[in-house]
């Protein structure tokens, strides 16, 4: 299962890691700690312990094709996508990425005290997109979202569950060549879903490479033409995603 075929790899890479490990010092309690203080609690005599978050990954994807991230809870998923993209270092091994990958989690800060729509506009300007890309796609993003009664009103007035939406439709309004998409397609009702589904896989035809991280499996079915299996650190299993979701499942 961890071999990839001859025609799956055609594309031009644009993402390679290479044989990374990742170690967290955490507390005994399980609680990460950051390496600044690291070195006091210690001192203070504070049980610490190595947490081995990523055990040797290796891979390369390549640019069209959409990879499904999937693994239990705890198992490595998120860890190996902040990597990815610079924000957690490998302790061991490296990352090679064509342009730096553009990550997109649900959990990601909009600004409360503005409106939906400034925030759209400030959400572009941050992404690179100058003021008339911006102008001419403000009405798609809105209709996209399907939020266009409440677009005035401050985020901090939104559910989670639109803020997220809202959050999608900005960050996938420009073409990214690298888009980690992390659990984004678990909100909203199913015609979200399913005109995210359809968003990513445009994505994936313009030439983008996606990465999508989800405990759906039916979304990665629907979505991703190669799956990556990630279990306690180590890549278990890596091809075609029917075969490594139903591996995955009979594992389960």
């Amino acid at each position: 299962m961890g071999e990839r075929t001859e025609q799956a790899q055609t594309g031009q890479p644009v993402v390679i890691c290479d044989n990374v490990h990742v170690h967290f010092k955490t507390l005994a309690t399980g609680k990460r700690v950051k390496p600044s203080v690291a070195s006091g609690l210690l001192q203070r005599g504070r049980e610490m312990r190595t947490i081995h978050a990523l055990k040797g990954v290796s891979f390369v994807a390549r640019a069209n094709e959409s990879i499904g991230i999937i693994g239990t809870n705890g198992s490595g998923k998120s860890t190996l996508m902040r990597t990815l993209t610079g924000l957690t270092p490998p302790s061991q091994g490296a990352v090679y990425a064509k342009s730096r990958p553009n990550l997109l989690g649900v959990g990601a800060a909009l600004i409360p005290d503005l409106s939906g729509g400034n925030n759209i506009i400030l959400g572009g300007l941050a992404m690179g997109m100058d003021r008339e890309e911006i102008e001419e796609q403000y009405d798609e993003i809105v209709e996209f979202t399907g939020l266009k009664d409440f677009i005035d009103m401050p985020m901090r007035t939104y559910s989670s569950g639109m803020s997220a939406r809202l959050k999608f439709a900005i960050a996938t309004a420009k073409q990214h060549e690298i888009l980690i998409v992390d659990e984004a397609l678990s909100v909203g009702d199913r015609d979200f879903q399913k005109k995210s589904e359809r968003r990513i896989r445009e994505i994936r035809e313009r030439a983008g490479t996606v990465f999508l991280v989800s405990h759906s499996m039916r979304s990665i079915r629907d979505t991703c033409n190669r799956t990556i299996w990630i279990e306690k650190g180590d890549l278990r299993a890596d091809g075609e995603t029917d075969d490594v979701v139903k591996e995955y499942e009979n594992y389960r």
